[in-house]
């Protein structure tokens, strides 16, 4: 028998591979950082001595959720400036709140963030903030998979303050987490309307001699889209075609207002896509035309944005929202099934991330994300499909064990790496602090 770390069995293996295999039987086997084999629990109990032996009690063991878009440190802001547009909610609430953000701050609210996307089975984020070097050793400390980048706009950041040193501070943060084993570094402008078209093309420059990912918000609403067509007489996907700034390695969020020609910029250049419904629905920015997307090939991930415009991380919640929003508004119950919306929140969300060789499915040699949701409940009573259950009924509270890395990050709902309530109370008194300056 070969030794290995980990052994999960028992349970129904949904592995989110090219051949879309789910053993109701099956088993993991986990050896230092990696996936070592998956099968019939029979086989590779007679195969493998493992040091843990993780029993899922029959239930679903999975890649861990992909969150392509979130602003982590938000959490800070949950539910502070509720039901307000877009533009209101941004410029009138959460930029002057966000302007006397610190480094501490930021590191606190990740922290709760990560406890919050590791309790509902989220194993990787993709983050855009502020003093995201916090972000990074947020993620680093909770044990969690991140992408993350500094927010770059023309006006002064509170972290770097004028944006030439964005751009230092940028590459500052790649050399500083090359080669780490959860942290990747990606070059983010915020916006066509927040950035001029040389920061763009300064920052694309970095990311391209960086082999970094970009990020950036698209097309978030038709005021947006309203905004670059009075300054540059284009659309904002227009407008990045023609600086040079789509290509592959771009992750668009939200991409709502989208022409025909903006869907085909989008395929011509291979951008990728976060899908952020909830936010886009409670801002009322509209709806992404996500089925049009993938009928043309362009991968879509799904973020949850930030709890300031959400208000959760559950990436669970936001597959049914996802399934079902898209139903209702083309009037078509068959948009959007089961198993392409769990393809979008894990493989397919790894792609979007440029992470689909590492993570995103269960097999051999990839790295060991792995949740396990614990079906024995009633809302969960009877299950005869896996995929519509995670889609339809499942959601982030039925997340039983995380591991990342091949390493067990949570067990029986029970955080390893994060002290919870030290990080809630944290949290808490950072609430207090923001009540009482919005009086002052």
């Amino acid at each position: 028998m070969k030794s290995i770390d980990i052994l999960i069995k028992n349970g129904w293996v949904l592995t989110m591979a090219p051949d879309n295999a789910l053993i109701e039987t099956g088993a993991v086997a986990v050896s230092g950082h990696s996936i070592v084999e998956i099968g019939p629990e029979g086989e590779l109990s007679t195969r493998y001595r493992a040091s843990k032996i993780i029993d899922a009690r029959g239930g679903i063991i999975m890649p861990g959720l992909v969150n392509t878009h979130t602003h982590a440190a938000m959490t800070c802001f949950r539910g502070l400036a509720d039901d307000l547009p877009l533009m209101t909610w941004l410029h009138d609430h959460i930029f002057p709140a966000e302007a006397r953000l610190t480094s501490e701050v930021v590191c606190q609210g990740t922290r709760l963030a990560c406890a919050e996307l590791i309790l509902s089975g989220t194993t990787t984020f993709c983050d855009m903030y502020l003093f995201e070097d916090a972000v990074a050793h947020a993620a680093k400390e909770a044990g969690i998979r991140a992408v993350v980048g500094e927010v770059l706009y023309d006006f002064p950041s509170p972290n770097y303050g004028p944006v030439e040193e964005g751009l230092k501070y940028t590459e500052t943060l790649i050399r500083q987490w090359q080669d780490d084993p959860l942290i990747t570094i990606a070059v983010e402008p915020h916006s066509a309307y927040l950035c001029s078209p040389d920061l763009l093309i300064k920052a694309k420059a970095i990311a391209d001699e960086n082999g970094a990912p970009m990020v950036i918000h698209l097309s978030e609403s038709e005021h947006e889209v309203a905004q670059l067509r009075e300054k540059y007489g284009r659309t904002p996907a227009e407008h990045l075609a023609e600086i040079g700034f789509l290509g592959p390695k771009l992750i668009a969020d939200h991409c709502v207002a989208m022409t025909e020609k903006d869907i085909a910029l989008l395929k011509a250049f291979d951008v990728k896509v976060a899908h952020n419904p909830e936010s886009n629905m409670k801002l009322a920015s509209g709806i992404a035309p996500v089925p049009e997307f993938l009928s043309r090939g362009i991968t879509v991930g799904i973020g949850t944005d930030s709890c300031a415009s959400n208000n959760n991380l559950d990436l669970f919640q936001e597959m049914d929202t996802v399934a079902k929003l898209h139903k209702v508004q083309t009037l078509d119950p068959t948009v959007m099934d089961a198993p392409t919306v769990v393809r979008m929140a894990t493989i397919d969300g790894a792609r979007v991330l440029g992470l689909e060789d590492q993570i995103g499915s269960l097999e051999r040699g990839k790295k060991a994300d792995i949740i396990i949701i614990d079906i024995r409940q009633p809302h969960l009573v009877p299950m005869y499909n896996v995929y519509s259950h995670l889609v339809y009924a499942v959601s982030g509270h039925d997340v039983v064990t995380a591991i990342v890395n091949g390493q067990v990050l949570m067990e029986d709902r029970v955080l390893i790496t994060l002290d919870v309530d030290t990080v809630m109370e944290d949290v808490n008194r950072i609430a207090e602090s923001i009540v009482l300056k919005a009086g002052a």
